[in-house]
């Protein structure tokens, strides 16, 4: 193929690009899955248990039935067959048993029947009204066991206990994280249509291709049958990869009643059926030289599972490669309760962990009496040692430093209180962060249109991370075509199929397939130059011509012009491309890859009137080649806020006698707002890491929350002399503690 040289397309690449979908989601044109006004459409509402555990003896839905503008209220015994996931199909849902399936209730808000009526108001009332019967059972939802000394071992090496018992100094300390909500300012939704056995599905998903699978497998239908859409995205954060029983009771109702249905749950619901990170106990025991080399490190945790789902919250994941430590055993378990499944939550496994692992290296740089980022640079290791394989690029001791710099963390002074402005008490803290990188199979196709523009087409979506301004940059890259050129479809399971919007994954798989889409349609559009028989370039060879800035020209000085690449196509010139999993490149498990990062944090304590902020914060981030650094930064900042949220605000309780989330709306379960947000600084390192994908770009979306919450508490010990080991800090921990003025 020729296009622009390395050199041209790699000025490019990097450029601040703002959203080529912004200005349709700020005027309101952007349309969202509850947006979606179909002709005949119906409102569905389900009706959820108030029970966690249980049988329904009754639902008693005459009352309902009767009032105005009721259609039809489903139960198990009339919503018709629904059919289990299977789990060995490689399709991946996070509750395998179908809606309404039996009598047994397993968690509070198990959806026991569906009223659907002509509007939200009148289903709504009718939900209100059926009666259900229940023969309840007591039911646990207690999160106080700790992780002990068995479970399942994740990664050894060495002698981890005997080190232990030699070490010099020795740390043994255990740490919590709370049940944790997504919380997406677009509330989970499905817009279900079906015509003569098949499906039209307008869903608030994160993953629309395992969506579609999911959902013919519970219908009991043909893949090809179900076409999914998702268009526009507001956030998930891993609570819409997989498919809700929400959505198949509404698919069901549209299978029953031959109109489409709508289905938008509430923000209680939210709370409910919906999934959320799971709670977690974590012990860390460390032990290290006077000096401050790590000589053993065990990490057991424990995490909390439904009675029938069971998702593992990997705590351990980063353990094992983030620092040189020849002793090591990660160890996980998970009890079950009568709760429902938890899922993926941004940050699986890695935020709760990286919570854990980095206050316990806080902890034993205190116990030391070292500078806590000394102690990391003291135990930067040469090697992935877990796997005895090189990182494939690892800059993790550039960002502490340049972190470090940018703070002016040599200002910090070591003692507790220490720093004062005013009235208040600063305390600085700082912690590593890690995230795995992955790339997933993709395939996207480019169209070079006769009207001078382009198309790039790929069945994955933009959760409003940006995806769809970064596939623009890459086809524009190639083509010297403006953004304003280039349209991007997404969302649709009819278009070639992508990758789900999880995990910092997406970035790192569709650039270098749409990078290989886009060169095959440059090279057709190549071959139709030379073949035309009316144009400058007939009976060329194409390695004698380039296409760049929208046109085509020939590599000698006499046609430095070009001729616009439209006027020498007699159709639209069409590419393929792929990209596989890096799970099964050639080198696969030669290489450790990971993107790094560093965050540096200031709260500041009023103790007089119990004000406790984070007023500002600086974070490095290495996650190599950064496409667009402005839809980048705001994924860092954003991921930056909801660490605030986690560490000082957010948590879900339960009532122990029915287990019922009573921290259910956002007046009690608190996230963090714009009056909380810092003053942030974010830095991108910028290296690219060519062993993932040809532009060495890695996904960002989750590093900027690892580890954040551990700088956070450790930056609240260091003003108040408060060790916080469970999340979220509470105002009355300090206050008991509080230093005098």
């Amino acid at each position: 193929m020729n296009a622009p040289d390395r050199k041209a397309v790699a000025a490019m690449v990097g450029a601040g690009h703002s959203r080529v979908d912004g200005a349709l989601k700020v005027t309101g044109r952007a349309d969202y899955t509850a947006d979606q006004r179909l002709d005949g459409m119906v409102h569905a509402l389900p009706v959820g248990a108030t029970i966690a555990r249980g049988t329904v003896r009754q639902v008693d839905t005459a009352s309902a039935a009767a009032m105005p503008g009721v259609i039809k209220i489903y139960t198990r015994h009339n919503i018709g067959k629904l059919h289990r996931v299977d789990k060995d199909s490689g399709v991946t849902v996070d509750e395998h048993r179908p809606p309404l399936h039996d009598d047994l209730v397993r968690y509070y808000g198990q959806y026991v029947a569906l009223v659907v009526a002509d509007t939200f108001a009148h289903a709504k009332a009718a939900a209100d009204a059926v009666t259900v019967v229940y023969d309840a059972e007591a039911p646990d939802v207690g999160m106080e066991a700790q992780p002990g000394e068995s479970g399942e071992v994740d990664s050894e090496r060495g002698d981890p206990d005997a080190a232990y018992s030699r070490g010099e100094v020795r740390l043994d300390q255990s740490y919590s994280t709370p049940v944790q909500a997504h919380n997406p300012i677009e509330l989970h939704a499905s817009v279900a249509v079906c015509e003569d056995g098949h499906y039209t599905l307008y869903e608030t998903s994160q993953a629309v291709v395992n969506h579609r699978a999911a959902m013919a497998q519970m219908l009991g239908v043909p893949v090809e049958r179900v076409r999914v859409i998702t268009h526009y995205l507001g956030s998930g954060f891993g609570g819409k990869l997989w498919p809700w029983t929400h959505a198949v009771l509404a698919a069901a109702a549209a299978r029953d009643l031959g109109r489409p249905v709508k289905l938008e749950i509430t923000r209680q619901m939210m709370f409910q059926t919906v999934g959320h990170r799971s709670h977690t106990r974590q012990r860390i025991r460390l032990s290290a030289t006077r000096a401050g080399r790590l000589s053993s490190l065990r990490h057991d945790f424990l995490y909390y599972a439904s009675r029938f789902d069971h998702m593992k919250e990997n705590c351990g994941e980063a353990t094992p490669y983030l620092y040189s430590v020849p002793n090591l055993r990660v160890r996980s378990r998970y009890e079950r309760r009568d709760m429902a499944p938890a899922t993926s939550m941004r940050g699986p496994g890695a935020v709760p962990g990286l919570f854990a692992l980095e206050s316990a290296i806080d902890e034993l740089a205190c116990e030391l009496g070292m500078d806590p980022v000394a102690l990391r640079l003291m135990n930067e290791p040469q090697e992935d040692e877990s796997l005895a394989v090189p990182f494939s690029t690892r800059h993790l001791v550039e960002c502490l430093t340049v972190g470090a710099r940018r703070f002016g963390w040599d200002r910090r002074t070591r003692g507790v209180g220490s720093i004062r402005r005013g009235d208040e008490i600063l305390g600085w803290g700082v912690a590593s962060a890690s995230w795995l990188a992955k790339r997933l199979p993709a395939q996207v196709r480019v169209t070079l249109r006769t009207d001078g523009t382009a198309e790039v087409a790929s069945a994955t979506q933009d959760l409003g991370t940006g995806t769809y301004t970064v596939l623009a940059q890459m086809v524009g890259e190639l083509t010297g075509l403006p953004l304003s050129r280039i349209t991007v479809r997404l969302g649709d399971t009819d278009l070639p199929p992508g990758p789900l919007s999880g995990g910092s994954m997406a970035t790192g798989s569709l650039v270098p397939a749409a990078a290989q889409a886009t060169r095959a349609a440059i090279d057709q559009a190549l071959g139709q130059a030379v073949k035309r028989k009316d144009g400058p370039y007939h009976g060329r060879r194409t390695a004698d011509l380039v296409f760049e800035a929208g046109k085509i020209r020939a590599t000698d000085a006499a046609d430095s012009a070009g001729v616009r690449f439209e006027t020498l196509l007699a159709e639209a010139a069409v590419g393929e491309g792929k990209s596989g999993s890096s799970d099964d490149d050639a080198d696969a498990g030669k290489l450790s890859l990971h993107s790094y990062g560093a965050h540096f944090v200031e709260v500041a304590w009023q103790p007089e009137i119990a004000r406790l902020r984070v007023p500002r914060v600086v974070t490095v981030i290495d996650a190599g080649r950064i496409i667009n650094p402005k839809t980048g930064r705001n994924q860092i900042e954003g991921a930056l806020i909801m660490g605030v949220g986690m560490a000082l605000l957010e948590e879900t309780r339960y009532d122990a006698r029915n287990g019922a989330p009573v921290t259910s709306n956002l007046a009690d379960y608190l996230v963090a707002t714009h009056a909380d947000a810092p003053a942030i600084d974010v830095v991108f390192l910028d290296h690219p890491d060519t062993a993932l994908n040809e532009l060495g770009a890695r996904g960002i979306g989750e590093i900027g929350l690892a580890g954040f919450a551990a700088a956070v508490t450790s930056a609240v010990h260091h003003a108040t002399g408060v060790r916080v080991r469970e999340l979220p800090v509470h105002i009355e921990d300090l206050l008991k503690a509080a230093p005098s003025r």
